[in-house]
């Protein structure tokens, strides 16, 4: 069948299998080379298996809760989203999260995801004890910090290619409520910026809203949201009626995809212009229900398809804090010279991270979406080329497009990451189509 990523681009052939059981899961792999795939959050063509796909949603079952740890096994097809409804009313919530709670906990360990607060608390993989993982024979291992550490070191930002992800041991933050205590400072530009989020690295929270089409003095202007989760007394009487702000709330959805002139640097530049005179108008300080500050997007429903029937890219890249301003600089002066503004354009900081093949690094992370188009490829090497002339890398869990070559020259540890590959068997068994694109 034709299946695709969240960003409908690109969109390929693969034969897809739901398996139910543990012993499907090895048959299905006896057939052939295959990947994981969760519930299709990632942007590209991550999760498309080459050629075989395993739809790993039936593993959903929540296995055990230690109310005293907030320690969660649980399989790896469960959603975040049914974590949260799950535990947040007792208090919990997950100590790290991606941009849409719509993502598997398999999902977030193969891409080693980061949060808002990166800066503070380093990526997902700092908050799972153990992962059960097949390899290439059908075998289930544990994988921990002191069992199988090796493995367990690739699987976190491994993208899937390590083996089939089903079960895992993660550990939730305790809340006294679900509402978080929101400071947002107006940025002029890019300098400001930086140095609202560097004055502020005590924050929990952290990331900015840029607008990518303002040149000139304006350049990478921005609203820069700081956030902690709001304890019990800080709430106002309406607040303190629903403590963790779990009451349902009506979604938006998009019937249709967009036509392709509809996102323009017309239309975005006074969108970007509005959001950020809103934004100035309601500077300092607020509550935010948890869903709108971690989770803006899931409000609407397939909103993939404002993008239009070709699908979009999401450009994101690390860069080191020693190139950071420079390198940001040069992203956003391309991408307003070319006139392809982004939608959503975010920038966060990152701290200090481990592991073997995660995509963070110690410095700032900007992410750019594009509608795909007749001039967006061109962008995208340019931009390829500013981050890697700053030493910067790229995130695979949004990577629809890049070269080999370009992904090789962009990191070190690509190297490191097919010799292991090639050296425990798992090249041949364990394949995307990014992974045949990327020749990992």
């Amino acid at each position: 069948m034709k299946l695709s990523g969240w960003g409908r681009y690109p969109v390929c052939e693969t034969e897809v299998q739901f398996p139910r059981t543990q012993e499907a899961v090895s048959a299905a792999l006896r057939e052939g080379p295959a990947i994981a795939r969760g519930n299709g959050r990632s942007y590209g063509d991550t999760a498309l298996g080459a050629p075989n796909t395993l739809d790993m949603r039936h593993f959903n079952r929540m296995i055990s809760f230690d109310d005293a740890t907030g320690t969660l096994t649980a399989e790896a097809g469960v959603l975040l989203a049914d974590v949260i409804s799950s535990f947040l009313p007792r208090g919990w919530f997950p100590a790290v999260t991606p941009g849409t709670k719509f993502v598997t906990l398999g999902g977030m360990i193969a891409a080693d995801v980061h949060g808002k607060n990166h800066h503070r608390d380093g990526s997902f993989r700092q908050f799972v004890d153990w992962i059960d993982l097949m390899d290439e024979t059908g075998e289930v291992l544990r994988c921990s910090r002191t069992q199988n550490a090796e493995l367990f070191d690739w699987t976190l930002g491994g993208m899937g290619l390590t083996g089939v992800i089903l079960r895992t041991a993660i550990r939730l933050r305790r809340v006294e409520t679900g509402w978080i205590s929101q400071t947002t400072l107006p940025a002029p530009n890019l300098d400001a910026a930086i140095d609202l989020i560097e004055s502020n690295l005590d924050a929990l929270y952290s990331v900015a809203w840029i607008d990518c089409l303002a040149t000139g003095s304006d350049t990478g202007r921005s609203l820069v949201m700081l956030g902690e989760h709001a304890l019990l007394a800080e709430l106002g009487k309406d607040q303190s009626a629903h403590p963790f702000g779990t009451e349902a709330k009506r979604s938006l959805s998009v019937p249709i995809d967009f036509p392709a002139f509809s996102l323009n640097r017309y239309s975005i530049r006074a969108f970007n212009s509005l959001y950020y005179w809103n934004g100035g108008r309601k500077s300092g300080e607020s509550l935010v229900h948890w869903n709108g500050y971690f989770y803006p997007l899931d409000a609407i429903l397939a909103w993939n398809r404002i993008y239009g029937r070709r699908g979009f890219c999401q450009f994101q890249c690390a860069l080191p804090l020693e190139t950071s301003a420079k390198g940001l600089k040069a992203l956003l002066t391309e991408t307003s010279n070319a006139g392809l503004g982004s939608f959503l354009a975010v920038l966060k900081r990152f701290g200090e991270q481990s592991g073997q093949f995660s995509f963070p690094m110690p410095g700032y992370t900007l992410a750019l979406d594009f509608p795909m188009g007749r001039y967006t490829e061109d962008l995208l090497k340019r931009l390829d080329d500013i981050t890697i002339e700053n030493g910067g890398r790229f995130y695979l869990a949004k990577d629809a497009r890049m070269s080999a070559a370009t992904f090789a020259r962009s990191d070190d540890r690509v190297r490191n990451f097919k010799h292991m590959r090639r050296d425990a068997g798992l090249d041949h068994r364990f394949q995307s189509h990014q992974s045949k694109r990327l020749e990992l």
